[in-house]
């Protein structure tokens, strides 16, 4: 399927690879070490262009999503054109790559976005679609593909997840006040959208601070998403977590981890591991946890985004460190006053290296996005 304008054909790939963007986005957060990646299949027999197969990588991984979407569409692949959001895969284990499977499948032309830095596939997976005679057009909305992909790519060339920051904060720059508990600040509209990136995270993660003063769930409880909550990782040196914490109260829905100093009394963490908490030793550096170290752990366990929300104290600690990828704001139209606690990141303060992404409006609140470009090393 090619069309003899060059710009209409233009138009036509950014449309699709859009589509397959979207698709990829249903399973973000639920596919283990693999990437969300989505594929369309298109065919055209003369009287316009028909999509005869999708696919998204599959809840764990496997099958990718090539493999679907060639089934769905069976002998309407053969002449078709494939849109991928990643290169396809080009390394064998007990099944074959899917470049390979889209050769085979008899699909004639290829439309990739973003470049797989894994080094068994980079480059790889083109190579072998080019060598077996299909054309192969790169780079097609690549830089939505590589934000929408940010955690699979950030974990392959960093060996740690994607930090995402997300803080609320108030006019006058407070992010709640000390002894008070949650604090409204935001409206309904946004912290909906707050459980939306939560869906989509592999691992939300808060201080103890955070923990002890608000005594959150850290669960998503949108209508229908509720089986997408993604780990709970709390920050916990000391391991001051009390047993009656809501944090433990789905604990065998939701996981939850918590990060704790060699000496934790041994005593509370047979009890804690008798409800089902996991723990992660911490290294403790000039009396704090090692963050560095913590991310690499962290991504060994198999997460590649790693949700942000509080406090004050860790989101600081992570953008001294340059550890943060993700920053996103949500500034809320009331005041909290005397006693407040200070952002420690806003809008007028962000930290050189990031890049503004969107800026957006959830009724009286104001949101916006910067992001870190990726880099190798």
């Amino acid at each position: 399927m090619t069309s003899a304008d060059p710009v209409a054909q233009e138009a036509l790939d950014r449309r699709y690879m859009a589509a397959a963007l979207r698709l990829a986005r249903r399973n973000a957060g639920r596919t283990g070490t693999n990437p969300s990646v989505g594929t369309i299949i298109v065919r055209d027999d003369g009287s316009g262009p028909m999509i005869v197969g999708t696919g998204v990588t599959a809840i764990g991984g496997r099958p990718h999503a090539e493999t679907e979407a060639l089934a769905e569409a069976g002998e309407l692949a053969r002449g078709a054109t494939a849109y991928v959001t990643l290169e396809p895969c080009a390394h064998h284990g007990r099944t074959p790559p899917c470049a390979e499977a889209l050769v085979r499948a008899g699909i004639t032309r290829v439309v990739g976005a973003a470049s797989d830095p894994d080094s068994r596939v980079s480059g790889k997976g083109y190579a072998i679609l080019r060598t077996a005679g299909l054309t192969v057009t790169e780079r097609v909305l690549a830089d939505e593909a590589a934000d929408h992909l940010a955690g699979y790519l950030i974990r392959s060339v960093k060996k740690r997840p994607e930090v995402i920051l997300k803080m609320a904060y108030s006019a006058d720059r407070k992010i709640g006040r000390g002894g008070a508990g949650q604090v409204a600040i935001t409206g309904e509209v946004s912290r909906r959208i707050v459980h939306m990136m939560r869906a989509e995270a592999d691992a939300i993660l808060v201080g103890i601070g955070t923990a002890l003063e608000d005594d959150p769930a850290l669960t998503v409880r949108l209508p229908g998403l509720e089986n997408r909550s993604p780990v709970r990782i709390v920050l916990d040196s000391r391991f001051r977590l009390p047993a009656d914490a809501k944090l433990l109260a789905d604990i065998e829905r939701v996981p939850l981890y918590l990060v704790v100093g060699h000496d934790a009394d041994p005593q509370k963490r047979a009890a804690f591991e008798r409800l089902g908490v996991r723990f992660i030793g911490a290294e403790i550096h000039d009396g704090h946890i090692a963050l560095p170290e913590l991310l690499e752990d962290i991504a060994a366990l198999g997460m590649t985004s790693l949700f942000v929300e509080g406090g004050a104290a860790v989101a600081k600690s992570l953008l001294e460190d340059e550890l943060v990828d993700r920053i996103v704001l949500f500034q809320g139209e009331v005041e909290i006053g005397e006693g407040g606690i200070a952002t420690p990141v806003d809008a007028a303060h962000i930290p050189a290296g990031f890049r503004k992404l969107r800026d957006m409006r959830f009724g009286d609140d104001s949101c916006a996005e910067w992001i870190r470009d990726i880099e190798a090393g």
